[in-house]
């Protein structure tokens, strides 16, 4: 069947349009949601720190069990998100209202099912999660507000995935970075002019979610979507939600891991004391921001990449795929060779009353800062991975840095070298994740090369229609 005059044009931007200008256009509104939420979570750690040390470290707590809440979200959203957009793809708009209806629903029972256990084991969890006697208040009263906002930060994640996975991209890019905008503004008035301390922050967070959480579902209230969400479209069939996890699964393990490396490091952190904790959760911050623009810009590439693999333009692809990887890089190396210069004057920024926070936390900055532009190789092949459908490439990619790779490091340096364990145990492991993903993804490129080099890459042919799946040649073997 011909394309229609929509779908032509779109294949012709894809597969036509030079790669870079591609790239940067589709990444612009990615880039700006990240850059934002990382300067939110900067500038929390900040208002917080002028707290005092414990209550520096309690954040550093606490994210661990946003982290858990994320991970649910972000499970939810990316699977029903790639569930959406192939039912889209095949015309089974009902299904995929489904999908977003069941995951919605889904993640507000969860977090509910979080919220109330989360508050009933509060002294436990936080004790669990690496808060020391002294933190521990601080801790308490920051998770107490978080713990409120679950069931809404869930949904928020659902929507946000399934916003971009129908290519409402903008849409998604203005709630998150409202609800982030309001709350930095809100976070030095609930501490400090309301004088309501660390729960101030706790407060302020939940309320910018809160108003992400509005602005998101209103598209869907205003039908701007192609799908809806409904209590009544919510599906009670396994199937369903199977079909979900197994698509989210791969950002489970990412982000639960994330949540597991966190609490390790503020275990092993807090044998060294608050100190130990507050310069750490300080580095992750300001670690998460540098990588921000970089996701970001992966961002961009992911529908670069699953479009011209599908399209079987593997010469574009692997244009796109070292496009990606030397920018990143060179962008990382720029940002890290500065941020290992201004290292003290960077911590002083949250902790300058405390010197040992200073010094703690610059030697990790630093160490850090020397091998984290290695990561955009890893960044941008499990992208790859999981654009162009390969789940368990880019599952063993997600699970590498803060999982297979840390926790061993985590557990085994500080047993022999003490603090400087814990402050290189990241660094450490990223460069065995840089190592390990060559290996994963090296051979799949020499793949492309040998049907570039066979002539099976089609080459910016706007005429070419991709052949159905049903029909498509199965005796040669896809990269």
């Amino acid at each position: 069947m011909p394309l229609t005059t929509d779908a032509r044009k779109q294949f012709e931007k894809m597969t036509q349009t030079p790669v870079p200008r591609l790239i940067c256009s589709l990444a612009g509104p990615t880039i700006v949601s990240m850059l934002i939420s990382a300067a939110y979570n900067l500038a929390d750690t900040y208002f917080v720190s002028q707290l005092g040390t414990s209550a520096t470290g309690a954040v550093g707590v606490v994210f661990s069990l946003m982290a858990i809440i994320q991970a649910v979200g972000f499970m939810l959203g990316m699977g029903s998100g790639g569930v959406i957009s192939r039912y889209l793809g095949e015309k089974r708009n009902s299904e995929a209202t489904q999908a977003a209806s069941t995951a919605f629903f889904t993640s507000i029972m969860v977090g509910f099912v979080i919220t109330i256990s989360g508050l009933i084991f509060s002294d436990q969890l936080m004790r669990f999660l690496g808060a020391t006697d002294t933190i521990l208040p601080y801790a308490q009263s920051y998770a107490q507000y978080i713990l409120y906002g679950a069931p809404i930060m869930g949904a928020t994640f659902v929507m946000n995935n399934d916003l971009r996975a129908e290519g409402k991209a903008f849409f998604s890019m203005v709630g998150i970075s409202v609800g982030c905008i309001l709350n930095v503004i809100l976070d030095p008035l609930m501490i400090f002019t309301f004088h309501l301390g660390i729960a101030g922050a706790a407060i302020a967070t939940v309320i910018g979610q809160s108003v992400s959480f509005v602005i998101l579902i209103f598209n869907y209230i205003r039908r701007k979507t192609i799908v809806g969400i409904s209590f009544k479209h919510f599906s009670y069939k396994w199937s369903m939600h199977s079909e979900i996890l197994k698509t989210g699964m791969p950002s489970f393990f990412r982000q639960g891991l994330a949540s597991i490396a966190t609490i390790a490091l503020n275990v092993s952190a807090a044998i060294y004391g608050d100190a130990a904790v507050a310069a750490m959760s300080i580095v992750g911050r300001a670690f998460f921001f540098l990588l921000a623009a970089l996701l970001g810009f992966g961002q961009g590439f992911q529908p670069v990449a699953g479009y011209n693999y599908g399209a079987k333009c593997y010469s574009r692809l692997k244009q796109a795929f070292w496009f990606c990887v030397k920018v990143g890089f060179f962008g990382l190396l720029i940002l890290c060779s500065l941020s290992f210069v201004f290292a003290p004057q960077i911590m002083m920024l949250f902790r300058r009353d405390d010197p040992q926070v200073i010094a703690i936390g610059t030697l990790a900055f630093r160490a850090q800062c020397a091998i984290m532009p290695l990561q955009t190789f890893v960044i941008v092949s499990n992208m790859l991975f999981q654009s162009i459908g390969k789940p368990k490439q880019a599952t063993w990619l997600a699970v590498l840095r803060q999982g297979l790779c840390f926790l061993p490091a985590i557990l085994i340096l500080p047993q022999f070298l003490g603090l400087l364990g814990v402050q290189i145990s990241q660094p450490i492991a990223d460069c065995f994740t840089f190592l390990i993903a060559l290996f994963i993804t090296l051979p799949f490129l020499r793949k492309l090369n040998g049907f570039i080099r066979n002539g099976e890459s089609r080459e910016s042919d706007a005429d070419f229609v991709p052949e159905p799946l049903e029909s498509a040649n199965t005796d040669r073997e896809e990269p």
